[in-house]
């Protein structure tokens, strides 16, 4: 009975020989794919980021964007009116000096209302590493508001 035991155990230990080198290298497949999705986020939050500060750059040149004849007295106190091809002529102007480094960067929209300005840009962003997990490439777009203010 124990010559059977002995076998047996000999006979287990053999099939379990190379089976941490399959675990390894599933870890290892998975720690490959999860540097490359945290390299990708980051990528895309900082492109986001650069876009926004191009965003919020066309927007205050768009709210900012009106001649002294546009400016209305009411009571004592003077408020600016915008006009929409100004606000787009402005933030374009502003949009393609400020996003030489952006890839595809476009102005998607630039609307104006009584004292603000809206305006809409939009990039192309690709991963660093391409996988097959993540996607070849995203259009990226934000949306900045700014506020055009008449000091006396």
């Amino acid at each position: 009975m124990s010559r059977l035991l002995r076998r047996l155990a000999r006979r287990l230990t053999r099939e379990q020989d190379g089976s941490t080198l399959v675990l390894t290298v599933g870890f290892a497949a998975l720690a490959v794919a999860l540097i490359v999705a945290v390299t990708a986020a980051t990528s895309m939050l900082v492109e986001r980021r650069r876009l926004f500060t191009v965003a919020d750059g066309a927007a205050l040149a768009a709210a900012e964007a009106f001649a002294l004849e546009q400016v209305r007295f009411d009571g004592g106190a003077a408020t600016p009116e915008l006009a929409d091809a100004a606000v787009d002529r402005a933030a374009a102007d502003w949009a393609s000096a400020a996003g030489t480094d952006l890839a595809g960067l476009r102005v998607d929209g630039a609307s104006a209302d009584d004292r603000s300005a809206n305006v809409t840009v939009s990039s192309a962003w690709r991963p660093p590493v391409v996988s097959l997990f993540l996607p070849e490439g995203l259009r990226l777009d934000v949306t900045s508001t700014a506020r055009a203010v008449f000091v006396d």
